[in-house]
């Protein structure tokens, strides 16, 4: 019982056998299999939130006029489970995600979920397919994708009066195939992610599929990510696709582009933030423009540049190609401090680090 809420389970009958999940778990590619089970909670603007049930997977059955198709009522999350050494099953940081997920639904005035809600509907996902967590080896875990959505069946310019709240997970491996190794990222200069006082810092789709025409770019020569600057002047940047930035200088501190409502609050941004301080090193929230990135590359003030998210956890960068130029060497090597940073990250998510923090939550 959560919230007042009593979760009802229905098993699926068309589970996938021992035999193909093992062999899907063996080299999980990020976001094509999925667990046999779906979490879904249902919100009416006469009964709140209700009818709280873990069902099997498959299809959602929706009205062509559902307001989520018309309006793009929609937000989501991203979230990890991690097998530890002994079998048992956590998340990181599992609140924080709730929290980040209630400010995204505000924005998109959809109703926000309570915190307890959304943890327990982790834990009832993970109770029936738990075995779809992997071994905790090469970086495998389970991505779980909780996300709302308008569902009444109605067109009008207005904040839907019901939506639903699902979770789907899937296993997978390293977001970067190729290894530890510096990505290569496009900077969109005819492109801006999100604009002020608009949904930029919301983790709703929308956001996404304004990043996908600089993406496909930044594919056509051979980058892996996209940086956008400000939609106002394209003088400051912001943030990549999907992950936020963070740059190294040789004197030893660190810099991050500050948060100012165009950008995503990012969990790992949050918690890379705070296993800086804890070491001591001197790191500034602050407005960071391109032009400084670009004489910091050039002069050697910039030593590092890395990205982090929770799909690919900390990603060292090495160049930076636009039409107009090419900036850093060819072929870099991932900082020090990346690494480190990395390792002892991914260590207190896999059980291996001391969590000082209190950041991990037992699943199963």
């Amino acid at each position: 019982m959560t919230a007042g809420l009593e979760f009802k389970v229905t098993k699926s009958d068309h589970a996938k056998p021992d035999a193909e999940r093992e062999e899907i778990l063996v080299n999980p590619a990020f976001g094509v299999n999925f667990t046999d089970h779906t979490v879904v909670i249902d919100w009416t603007l006469e009964a709140g939130w209700h009818n709280a049930r873990v069902e099997p997977y498959g299809p959602i059955m929706m009205d062509p006029s559902a307001a989520v198709l018309h309006y793009g009522q929609e937000i989501f999350e991203g979230i990890k489970a991690y097998r530890h050494d002994d079998g048992s099953i956590h998340t990181f940081r599992p609140t924080a995600n709730a929290q980040r997920m209630q400010k995204s639904a505000h924005r998109m005035a959809l109703p926000e979920l309570p915190t307890e809600l959304f943890v327990e509907s982790l834990r009832q996902l993970i109770q029936v397919d738990a075995a779809w967590v992997p071994k905790p080896e090469n970086e495998k875990t389970l991505y779980i994708r909780p996300f709302e959505i308008a569902a009444e069946n109605f067109l009008g310019v207005r904040a839907a009066h019901r939506a639903e709240y699902r979770v789907i997970a899937s296993p997978v491996g390293p977001y970067f195939t190729g290894g530890i190794k510096p990505v290569s990222i496009w900077v969109a200069l005819d492109s801006a992610r999100a604009g002020k006082h608009g949904t930029g810092e919301a983790k709703t789709g929308g956001n996404y599929a304004a990043s996908l025409l600089a993406q496909n770019e930044g594919y056509e020569n051979g980058c892996s990510q996209v940086m956008f600057l400000d939609a106002e002047s394209a003088t400051y940047i912001e943030e990549l696709g999907g992950m936020n930035l963070f740059f190294v200088y040789k004197d030893g501190h660190v810099v991050t582009p500050s948060l100012d409502g165009t950008i995503l609050r990012g969990i790992t941004r949050d918690s890379v933030l705070t296993l800086i301080r804890d070491r001591g090193i001197p790191v500034e929230e602050r407005k960071v423009t391109y032009d400084e990135v670009r004489a910091g590359y050039n002069s050697g003030d910039i030593v590092e540049v890395f990205a982090c998210g929770t799909a690919a956890v900390i990603t060292p960068v090495g160049q930076l190609k636009s039409r107009e130029e090419i900036i850093g060497p060819e072929n870099p090597q991932p900082g020090e401090l990346t690494v480190s940073l990395r390792q002892e990250l991914t260590g207190i998510q896999y059980g291996r680090v001391a969590d000082r923090h209190n950041w991990l939550v037992k699943l199963g």
